[in-house]
């Protein structure tokens, strides 16, 4: 697939274009209109170019270099699915940027780092051996850091310090077992590693397994490796609290640790286990610690927590069925967990407000952010007919055929929790109003402006009554 090294060569060369047209062309009015036009133009085209991936196969071998002396690009199923949801929602984000970010200065910055940081996600999805995995995990999250303290308030610079902490030590971890790996088998390739593998694991793989998995549980904000993101989330402009929640955590952490599990070391009970007791605990202190919150955008940030629950709750149950419920709820996730994210931009964005208990009968003057958070919330909650209900239908039978009857407990109760937070959401912010609502800032509110709202009606379109007809599998 030749296709494969533009979604990285792409967004590289889109940061380095927009970075040197704002320090040759003078006029400040043309620089603004070509920072949007060329950031909206190569997430276009990188989500464009995602659909052409799709159903295909293939391997591409960079400078003609056959491993284990050369790198390579690989694409399966599981890769094209990420690629079209790293690219959906990058594109989204960015079309939301464009009035959104006017609050912000320098926002040529905003899109160079944003470009590298697709690249990065990119790659990840991509790449055939460990060292380049590293490489893109590191240009993803570090462009992820200045972008999360970008508006550089005590709040932001804080919120990114913590990310940016916790992060280096998942980098530590990643790269000790990477280098342990490679000192044992003096190769770097994931295909070849995992022929190695075929004849068992000894114990010094098994402790390289062990540093990869930590590091990539860091990523994917699992509990009890989540103190970074829910300062993260809210703290950064709206449109990358959505790609740190739809896209970020999934590409640098859930799909590390499918891809790592099923396609090189191998899957076991004791993973299996891992993996379940993980996403059960992840999802209940995640909706529990969500119901208790009065920031629109911290609460959605425990709630991510407690969606990646569901996710790695039907990898570690292993079994074609949740492996299906699994991935459907990545892809789910992705979408309302991005709307829902943009629509509490929306809403800061007239209200100058995050806390719920200054909001109020929003219906009113925000229509269409009403109806979308309202139809978001209920595809989180597991409401049917939405897509959310479908992937954990399928996650909770997964479980129950599995004999995990009380997983599948859990999983309904979390369903429970996450409607009784978002019965809050609604109560307080669209259809009643907060103890400290103000009547008359209310009457100056109105619909976000319409660039803002194309994200809107895209992703909740995509929420939408469907029902996964054949399993995709996690394979090279």
């Amino acid at each position: 697939m030749f296709s494969m090294p533009f979604f990285v060569v792409l967004p590289l060369f889109g940061a380095f274009l927009i970075t040197f047209l704002n320090s040759v062309v003078s006029n400040k009015k043309i620089r603004y209109f070509l920072n949007d036009f060329f950031a909206v133009l190569f997430t276009g085209v990188l989500f464009a170019l995602s659909f052409f991936t799709i159903g295909k196969k293939g391997v591409y071998y960079i400078g003609g270099w056959v491993p284990p002396f050369g790198i390579n690009f690989v694409l399966d199923g599981l890769s094209s699915l990420m690629l079209v949801v790293i690219n959906l929602i990058s594109f989204c984000a960015t079309v939301f940027s464009i009035d959104y970010m006017k609050q912000y200065t320098a926002k040529r910055y905003y899109y160079a780092l944003f470009l590298l940081m697709v690249a990065g996600m990119n790659g990840v999805v991509l790449t055939g051996d460990f060292f380049n995995l590293f490489v893109f995990i590191e240009i993803a999250s570090i462009s992820s850091y200045a972008l999360v303290a970008f508006g550089t308030e005590a709040e932001e610079l804080e919120a990114s310090f913590k990310y940016m902490v916790m992060g280096s030590i998942a980098t530590v971890f990643i790269l000790f077992g990477i280098a342990i790996l490679y000192s044992k088998f003096g190769i770097l390739n994931m295909i070849l590693i995992s022929k190695e593998l075929t004849g068992g694991v000894d114990p010094l793989t098994k402790f390289a397994f062990f540093l990869l998995v930590i590091g990539f549980f860091i990523k994917a904000a699992v509990v009890p490796f989540h103190a970074w993101l829910p300062d993260a989330h809210p703290s950064a402009p709206t449109p990358m609290s959505a790609m740190l929640s739809g896209v970020v955590v999934k590409a640098c952490g859930v799909y590390c640790i499918a891809r790592i599990t099923f396609n090189i070391f191998g899957f076991n009970p004791a993973i299996s286990n891992l993996l379940v007791y993980i996403g059960v605990l992840s999802m209940m202190v995640g909706v529990c610690l969500a119901l208790i919150q009065w920031d629109f955008k911290r609460l959605l940030a425990y709630h991510t927590i407690s969606q990646i629950g569901y996710i790695i709750v039907g990898f570690g149950i292993g079994t074609p069925l949740a492996l299906l419920g699994g991935i459907f709820h990545l892809f789910n996730h992705s979408m309302f967990k991005s709307l829902l994210f943009l629509d509490s931009g929306s809403v800061e964005y007239e209200t100058g407000t995050r806390d719920l208990r200054k909001m109020g009968n929003l219906v009113k003057k925000m229509p269409l952010t009403s109806f979308s958070t309202l139809v978001g919330s209920l595809s989180i909650s597991g409401i049917p007919p939405f897509n959310g209900f479908w992937s954990k239908l399928i996650i909770i039978i997964a479980a129950v055929q599995a004999g995990r009857v009380f997983v599948a407990l859990w999983a309904v109760i979390g369903s429970i929790l996450t409607l009784s937070s978002f019965s809050k959401v609604q109560k307080y912010a669209f259809f009643g109003k907060g103890e400290n609502f103000d009547k008359e800032k209310w009457k100056n509110y109105k619909e976000v402006p319409n660039l803002m709202k194309i994200p809107l009606i895209i992703l909740l379109s995509l929420i939408h009554i469907s029902e996964p007809t054949r399993p995709l599998y996690i394979s090279y």
